[in-house]
């Protein structure tokens, strides 16, 4: 049986389980959140609920990407409306993120497309030609400890406010979304105050923290998949250059299970609530290929993807790193 066959069998949509998964995450979400404003003079607990409202906030936002590719719901209309009410509490404009979405699913992996949305990638013959200023402006851009909390804010707090294509898809959508959103936090201010303003934007600085790592790891990993058409081919794209992180059940219950990121784009029907199981019954009959807690965060180092040998690679060090075009010579 083809693999395509065989996944579809795990593309079934359930309202129930949809209706769980929806239900339960904003309950632990207000819940959460309320608690942290309430026990913010105790610090150590107040971080905890803290780090738990942010990751719930993560899984909003996987249920909000379900909601973009209709696949939460049985009904589309459903999956629409469920997709905009999201949106205020993930920062993200649902039709804006549909949209850029749907164009990294169709761009996954090809260098002549690397503007996306996905965590931008030089090519190594690409660093070497580049000039001081680049090298650095980049050098800073892939270092975690800029990328993962400036990165983070910068894109969930202000870049969603108006993000790419947004004449494309709807200005007024995104105006909608930023009033409605304006409206939450003007909300907690009036029933918390500074405290409660202060505990909200630490979650999103956590949940920003928690989804930039998530994106990152989907596609940055060593023996991932870059080409350049003609002979970039979208499959291998998204069985090869997306990761499959077996970190934990807790972890993937913690992430609405879109650590199975290659499943994910082979087949992007399958919704989240199923993604767990289908990923394990199909390494029983394919050769998957799972990244663990060690390589995950050794992927970090890579940065840059050598196409000579079809991986990507840390940045060079000693005379290769100093490497210069003769024009740059000149």
């Amino acid at each position: 049986m083809e693999m395509r066959e065989f996944s579809a069998r795990y593309c079934v949509r359930s309202d129930l389980l949809a209706a769980v998964s929806f239900g339960a995450t904003f309950a632990v979400y207000f819940l959460s959140l309320w608690l942290a404003i309430r026990l913010a003079d105790i610090w150590p607990l107040c971080a905890v609920l803290v780090f738990l409202n942010a990751v719930s906030g993560v899984r909003l936002y996987v249920l909000q990407h379900d909601c973009g590719h209709l696949s939460l719901f049985r009904n589309p209309r459903a999956n629409v409306l469920a997709g905009y009410a999201l949106s205020v509490f993930t920062l993200t404009p649902f039709r804006a993120m549909q949209y850029n979405h749907n164009r990294h699913h169709a761009n996954l992996g090809n260098l002549d497309e690397r503007q996306t949305g996905e965590i931008h990638t030089m090519t190594l013959r690409e660093w070497q030609a580049a000039g001081f200023w680049r090298r650095l402006g980049y050098r800073l851009y892939r270092n975690p400890l800029f990328l993962l909390p400036v990165g983070g804010v910068f894109v969930y707090a202000l870049r969603y406010r108006w993000p790419k294509n947004t004449l494309t898809v709807g200005l007024y959508g995104v105006m909608a979304q930023n009033l409605a959103l304006a409206c939450w936090v003007g909300l907690i201010w009036l029933l918390a105050g500074k405290t409660g303003l202060w505990v909200y934007g630490a979650t999103v600085f956590v949940a920003g923290v928690v989804g930039v790592f998530l994106v990152y790891l989907q596609h940055n990993f060593e023996d991932t998949y870059w080409d350049r058409k003609p002979d970039h081919k979208l499959t291998l794209a998204a069985l090869q250059g997306s990761s499959a992180l077996d970190l934990g059940h807790w972890f993937d219950l913690a992430t609405g299970n879109i650590a199975y990121h290659d499943l994910h784009h082979f087949n992007p029907r399958i919704p989240s609530y199923r993604l767990r199981g289908a990923h394990q019954e199909m390494r029983k009959v394919y050769d998957m290929r799972v990244i663990k807690w060690p390589e995950a965060l050794a992927s970090f180092r890579l940065k840059l993807w050598d196409e000579d040998k079809e991986r990507l690679v840390p940045f060079p060090s000693g005379a290769r790193g100093r490497t210069m075009t003769a024009g740059q010579a000149g």
